[in-house]
């Protein structure tokens, strides 16, 4: 340990007992009361231990350290609480009440999509409870523990009955007091100086490790910080405006396209990004009884006029909506907060995106989600995204369901039926988000039967889940053999927008002997990969075993079409020769080499200060 940790440890340290001092003489400590003011140093303790727990044991994933570090912050809490209500019993019970409830709803989060509650969490509620139905909600053992200790810790507390100071100005001195220390204690988590001095992973692209190595209240006000998106260096609207303005002029054919789109061939392009699809073969090698994806698999050894190859997304086992973003308007999550949602806190306006443009080059846009059209607000950003139409799951007629989700083969047959009653020549671009394969996979239902086993490895969830996506490629095969007889040109393009949460992974990485808990930044980068398909029925350059990410796609998409790249793509064609890959869970160099976006620092900057610009700026 160096002298700056031993110092930042020794700060925290006086300043806490200088404050507890400082609270002692307020209360005036008798004998009576000595058991009480003990409660309220160590009942803190225990509830941090506890609540930690629930997901990790401390003693094993953090510093001790750090666990001061942690305890801190329990004990200033409970002291606010104690001169809010007046009574130590009352504080403590409260406390410790909060973090029991809150850390069994941070356990569950943290089992169905792999991540820990984050402070952007917020805006995402109304989209969880339209699923919280759909998951299997048993408790471990280990949990079943945490909740009793939680029990009986409530228990012993009620037996305290210590009041603060009956006098307002010494009440308020305290709650005033403990308001300070806890502002300058989150000052100082968020200080960048304090957490590489302190030792503290500031990783915000792997939350769940985040959590374990700093706890989970530090790494939640280190988060914290990060809620607002900071302008990038030297950034000026004017400035980045013209040159946005500049890229559109230099693109191409673009100009002529929008005022002629005649001028252009525009074949209709379907966007299939399917629920939690992806070929769990990169984690690790498995056997199954008989092939999963068998339509997908034959495209990837060569198929005529198809491009397939794998894409890198920002989100693991939850966020949709964030690999949407990417997509669409060729933005990436990786210049964003780690874990906040673009759709529900930065989309407020119109902005361009893959939509807007083809709406300019006379096509008719439609968006399809066979579920609910509020989850992650898409029913208000799909008109800004410059969406004609949106269907959901209200525009289905008797779809026949897999588990308790429209299936893929009755979304894929909406789209064959937008194609059928449309107007002849003109071009239709539909942009599909699928609900089939959504999380959980523990149910059994009447419905759906998995058919799918693996080899050695005795899991229900990757059976299921393996199943799904069988259905799933069957479902495309189909979809594919329809428009490969029809008449007009049209292009689909499919990709999973994220892995299914770790749960269902994890078996297949222990079964090849691979520690979950101790994965390398290659290793890591491999729960962000799904699968993308292009096929066309009309000519195009085939392509297998591309590596691109979800940013990149839509570029892909256009070329492949003959169309112009509008002002942001054609911006990006130097930065993808250079970066290939970037997203908020790791960026690939040309050379292959993984870095971060944080890493990149100011080589990425136009590219920060172009979304930057259309967030925030685009428009006034």
């Amino acid at each position: 340990m160096d002298y700056l940790q031993k110092k930042s440890i020794r700060s925290v340290a006086a300043a806490i007992t200088g404050f507890l001092r400082h609270s002692v003489r307020k209360i005036g400590i008798t004998r009576e009361k000595l058991p009480s003011c003990i409660a309220l140093a160590v009942c803190p303790l225990v509830t941090f231990y506890l609540f930690e727990m629930y997901t990790h044991n401390p003693f094993t994933t953090m510093h001790f350290k750090t666990q001061l570090l942690n305890m801190a912050f329990y004990v200033l809490t409970a002291l606010l609480l104690f001169g809010i209500v007046k009574y130590v019993r009352a504080a403590l019970m409260l406390q410790t009440a909060f973090f029991m409830v809150v850390g069994l709803a941070n356990y569950y989060v943290l089992n169905f999509r792999s991540a820990p509650i984050m402070p952007w969490d917020i805006y995402s509620i109304s989209t969880a409870a339209s699923v919280a139905g759909n998951f299997n909600y048993e408790l471990s053992t280990s949990t079943i523990l945490v909740i009793v200790g939680f029990l009986i810790l409530l228990l012993i507390e009620s037996r305290f009955h210590m009041k603060a100071p009956g006098r307002v100005a010494k009440r308020a001195a305290l709650i005033l007091l403990s308001i300070v220390m806890i502002y300058g204690y989150t000052g100082m988590i968020q200080s960048e100086s304090f957490v590489q001095s302190f030792g503290l992973y500031d990783k915000l692209f792997t939350p769940t490790v985040m959590n374990k190595r700093d706890g989970n209240i530090v790494a939640f006000l280190m988060e914290m910080e990060y809620m607002d998106v900071e302008k990038p260096a030297d950034y000026s609207a004017d400035g980045t405006g013209s040159n946005y303005e500049q890229a559109g002029k230099d693109s191409a054919g673009l100009a002529a396209a929008v005022e002629e789109p005649e001028s252009v061939k525009r074949p209709n392009i379907i966007v299939i990004m399917d629920e939690a699809f992806s070929d769990l073969a990169v984690r690790g090698e498995f056997t199954t009884n008989e092939d999963y994806m068998p339509f997908i698999h034959s495209l990837q050894q060569g198929a005529e006029n198809t491009r397939t190859g794998y894409l890198n997304v920002s989100v693991l086992g939850g966020n949709t909506a964030n690999t949407e973003f990417e997509f669409l308007t060729g933005n990436t999550i990786g210049f964003l907060p780690q874990g906040s949602v673009a759709y529900q806190q930065y989309v407020q306006k119109e902005m361009p995106s893959l939509a807007s443009y083809l709406k300019e080059l006379d096509y008719h846009t439609v968006a399809i989600h066979p579920y609910y059209a509020s989850g992650w607000d898409r029913d208000r950003v799909y008109p800004l995204l410059g969406f004609d139409e949106f269907l959901s799951q209200d525009d289905f007629r008797n779809p026949k369901r897999i588990r308790n989700y429209i299936s893929d083969e009755s979304s894929f047959a909406k789209i064959i039926e937008l194609y059928e009653n449309k107007e002849a020549g003109e071009p239709l671009f539909v942009f599909n988000v699928t609900m089939q394969n959504h999380s959980g996979y523990e149910e059994e239902f009447h419905n759906f039967t998995p058919d799918i086993t693996v080899d050695g490895i005795d899991s229900k969830v990757l059976s299921m889940y393996l199943s799904l996506v069988k259905q799933t490629d069957s479902a495309l095969q189909g979809l594919i053999d329809y428009f490969s007889q029809v008449d007009e040109d049209t292009m689909i393009v499919f990709f999973g927008d994220h892995q299914p949460t770790t749960y269902v992974s994890n078996p297949i990485l222990r079964n090849n002997k691979v520690d979950p808990e101790t994965l390398t930044d290659e290793e890591n980068l491999l729960k962000y990969k799904v699968p993308y398909v292009i096929w066309s029925n009309f000519d195009i350059e085939e392509q297998t075993d591309g590596e691109t990410s979800a940013n990149y796609l839509a570029m892909d998409v256009l070329e492949n079409c003959d169309l112009p790249l509008p002002a942001l793509q054609s911006s990006l064609t130097g930065v993808r020769e250079k970066y290939p890959v970037i997203s908020a869970a790791g960026v690939r160099e040309a050379d292959g080499t993984l870095t971060t976006v944080k890493e990149c620092g100011e080589a990425l900057n136009d590219y920060r200060s172009l979304e930057y610009y259309l967030l925030f700026d685009y428009g006034r």
